[in-house]
């Protein structure tokens, strides 16, 4: 039996629909029962069987910071991917997002060590990999991390929650972690998901910003975890990025295949550092929520470029396009629009 945890996120619901196509015997956790009609959408994307498919799943409502609950989800299970997480980068939110990602994580690698299950694959994030200071060089597994760099809320606990499964790595558990860059797949328009930002240029964004970082396709991340957990490949971390492109660019491409305005103007980094500054002035005085930090400001105009060849050299795996991925993820998002219409 195979388990995903967060099995109603945008990479918990591909997944799923991966592993259920192949026909393995999978259980999946969720918190709300209203998360799970998101799946079921998610899966009539690509299948004309998709209920059935759906309906293969052993759904679990369990907390990972329920033991009890999780203990039931754990039951006669092999396989772990874990996908559950709390993605947030406003830093009021620290606390919530240390008992999600790195309290919750622990849970999950005790509770895997505790069944002695075969292995586990933890998705992480790009956010946990270290920077380089010459942004020219490109990002690997073996940058370092700096802790006493300027990082964000959610950076540090996402690199919290790797530590806590090399812990159970130490302990005797095959582990796989995945760094994944800007996830594009469809189903997911609100929120933190990359599928908010195919809406929000949908409706038109007045400004691009120039920095550069790591895209890739849902389908990618979850192929590369399949593939991965069939090897004998264990206690590693693999990055996965497509491609490395600027904001702007990724705008630019979004615009053309959703037929949309593209932004016209740059935000300058003063603008954004005055941005920042009043975003958090308005969330001190009337209590808001906040939309833009400092860190979210500064990776805005940052230059990172990451270097996906220890999977294609491992595994010899190869990235789909992020055009295509654009392309793919516009299409559903345009459907959607329709349909709703």
């Amino acid at each position: 039996m195979i388990l995903v945890t967060g099995g109603t996120g945008l990479v918990g619901a591909h997944l799923l629909f991966k592993l259920v196509s192949n026909g393995e015997h999978v259980r999946a956790t969720y918190r709300r029962e209203k998360t799970l009609q998101r799946v079921s959408h998610v899966f009539s994307y690509f299948s004309e069987e998709s209920e059935s498919l759906f309906n293969s799943i052993n759904w679990v409502k369990a907390d990972i910071n329920d033991i009890p609950q999780l203990q039931k989800a754990f039951k006669d299970v092999t396989h772990v991917y874990h996908c559950a997480a709390f993605v947030s980068f406003e830093p009021d939110k620290y606390h919530l997002l240390r008992k999600i990602n790195i309290q919750g994580t622990a849970n999950i690698v005790n509770l895997c060590i505790s069944h002695s299950i075969d292995k586990l694959c933890y998705i992480s994030s790009i956010a946990a990999i270290g920077h380089e200071e010459n942004p020219e060089e490109l990002i690997d597994e073996q940058t370092a991390w700096n802790p006493e760099g300027d990082n964000s809320v959610y950076a540090i606990t996402k690199y919290g929650a790797e530590l806590e499964v090399w812990r159970g790595a130490q302990e005797g558990i095959d582990a796989i972690v995945v760094n994944p860059g800007i996830i594009l797949g469809a189903g997911y328009w609100k929120g933190g998901s990359s599928g908010n930002l195919f809406r929000q240029i949908n409706n038109g964004m007045r400004y691009y910003v120039t920095g550069i970082v790591g895209y890739v396709d849902v389908f990618d991340v979850v192929n590369a975890m399949v593939q991965l957990m069939k090897t004998d490949i264990k206690n590693e971390r693999f990055i996965l990025v497509s491609e490395n492109l600027s904001f702007k660019d990724f705008q630019y491409r979004v615009a053309k295949a959703l037929n949309a305005v593209p932004p016209k103007k740059e935000a300058k980094p003063w603008l954004l550092n005055l941005a920042w500054r009043l975003d958090w002035l308005k969330h001190k005085l009337f209590n808001t929520r906040r939309s833009l930090s400092k860190q979210t400001a500064k990776s805005a105009t940052s230059i990172t470029k990451y270097d996906n060849s220890k999977l294609k050299n491992t595994i010899g795996f190869k990235f789909k396009p992020v055009d295509q991925s654009i392309n793919e993820v516009c299409s559903s998002y345009l459907k959607d629009l329709k349909n709703q219409g």
